[in-house]
Formats: structure tokens, C-alpha cells, sequence
């Protein structure tokens, strides 16, 4: 059984074929798909989504290129909608220096709205953090601070030290087909050495499709691609590997129910 951490199910990429895609990431084994939010003001699509198939759960939150549309979202309001039990994450939130398509205190500022509705939640917070390790460490350390909530820096491009930080303060380290890339090697060894009870992967669909499909639009279903370097990566059997993150990744989204347990909600 593999999971798929981080997938977009809503983007335009799929409107054409998306029973199709969900098809073809279940005979690959992916048991759970979590299609990620990064507009509130379309979590309803996001949503239908998740309702609509049973192996499909969702978060709610704005992506931090998002941030200065949605600075008016409370973490009030994210709690609201994380009620409903298709719910299982909070977020994507966080900073993007690369982009910088909303300004770095606007992105600051949304990024601690999701951290405090992941606190009351419970709920894990997805973290999106491109270029900007150091401003991330610090209001992690900080946010950390005023008590622990847990997270996972999503689709891990940065630098070894923000990984450290991040599993010092209890959060999860999830890998997309980044990893399986040729000039990846730092992202490798970054893998390797995070701890085996944290790591998750991804697809982050429809982007970065792994090697060998690099080039293509991507899908869950190639989230195996990524695992099996991942194996290779920290020296254990493909199925070792399915196995593990598939436990880390129902440890932290404690709120999804498993394929095997009852209650699992379409």
C-alpha cells in the first residue's frame, strides 16, 4: 500500500480525465490520495473532490503565492471548515521567496493563521517552503515556542539544516519526484538522513513527475516511482519502503481512517 501525501485533484490538469487518473493510482496500489487546498475561496472544489470518492481526503488552506488574496481567512474560519470529515490537514501554507508572488510579510503573516489553526486542530500543517529556509526555521522555532502542533514540510527542495529544525520540532519530511532526479543528489542524502519515522512521499501532482516520466503531467500513481528511490535511497526493499511512510503518514494524519477500518467515509 502506498499513499500519495500531496496531490492537487482540482487543478485544471485533470478536469478531463480525473476518474481515470484515480483509476490508475488505485492499481498502483495507492490506497489514500490527500488532494491539498490552495484557496480557500475554491475549498468547495477541493471538497467535492474528496466526497465524491472514498479514497480521496482533503485539506483547507491558501498557498503562500495565494496569501495576499486570502489575508482576510482567520484561523477561525480554517477551523470551521476542518470540521468536516473528509478534513484531514490544514494548509498548503508558508513561504515562497522564489516566486515572491505575495509579499514575504503578507506570506508571514497567513503562514502563522495556519499554524494556529493547526495547533487548535490538531490537524498537521502542510508547509510549502521554497528559498526561504531561514525566515522558515525562525518562525517555526518560534511558533514551536507557543506550544507544538504538528506538520510536514511538503515536496523537501531545501536545505538540510531547515530539515534538521523541522524533525527537532516533531514534523515530518515528505519527498516528490524531486528525488528521483538526476541532479538531485543533495536532496538524496538529505533523505537519507532523516529519520525512517518521518519521512512521507508525494507526487505533488500535477507537478514534478519522477523519473521515469519526467516530463510528463504528473499523477498519483507515479508516487511508486518516488518511493522506489526512496528504498534505494535509505537502503531498504521497495515494499519496506511502502510500508514505512505509509505508517508515518497515518501517525500524523491521524484523522483519516485507514483503508482496512471501518467508518471510512465516501
Amino acid at each position: 500500500m502506498l499513499i500519495d501525501s500531496h496531490c492537487h485533484l482540482d487543478f485544471p490538469d485533470f478536469t478531463e480525465e480525473r476518474d481515470a487518473v484515480i483509476a490508475r493510482a488505485r492499481e498502483a496500489g495507492v490506497a489514500r490520495m490527500v488532494t491539498i487546498s490552495t484557496r480557500v475561496a475554491r475549498f468547495n472544489e477541493v471538497l467535492a473532490i474528496a466526497e465524491a470518492h472514498e479514497e480521496i481526503y482533503c485539506s483547507v488552506g491558501t498557498h503562500p503565492h495565494n496569501a495576499a488574496e486570502e489575508l482576510g481567512v482567520t484561523a477561525e474560519r480554517l477551523i470551521e471548515l476542518a470540521r468536516h470529515p473528509k478534513v484531514v490537514a490544514i494548509g498548503e501554507a508558508g513561504l515562497d521567496y522564489h516566486y515572491d508572488k505575495s509579499p514575504r510579510a503578507t506570506q508571514a503573516q497567513g503562514f502563522r493563521t495556519h499554524i494556529a489553526a493547526a495547533r487548535e486542530t490538531g490537524l498537521p500543517l502542510v508547509i510549502h517552503a521554497r528559498s526561504a529556509d531561514e525566515d522558515m526555521i525562525a518562525i517555526l522555532e518560534e511558533e514551536s515556542g507557543k506550544g507544538a502542533f504538528p506538520f510536514v514540510l511538503h515536496c523537501f527542495s531545501s536545505g538540510r539544516r531547515l530539515a534538521e529544525v523541522g524533525v527537532a520540532l516533531g514534523g515530518y519530511v515528505s519527498f516528490s519526484g524531486i528525488l528521483t532526479f538526476r541532479n538531485s543528489p543533495d536532496i538524496r542524502e538529505i533523505a537519507a538522513a532523516v529519520p525512517r519515522d518521518r519521512l512521507l512521499v508525494e507526487t505533488d501532482a500535477p507537478y514534478l513527475a519522477p523519473v521515469p516520466h519526467r516530463g510528463r503531467r504528473n499523477e498519483p500513481a507515479f508516487v511508486a516511482e518516488t518511493a522506489r528511490v526512496l528504498a534505494g535511497t535509505i537502503g531498504v526493499s521497495s515494499e519496506e519502503a511502502a510500508r514505512l511512510t505509509t505508517e508515518n503518514f497515518f501517525r500524523l494524519f491521524a484523522m483519516m481512517p485507514r483503508p482496512t477500518e471501518p467508518g471510512a467515509r465516501s
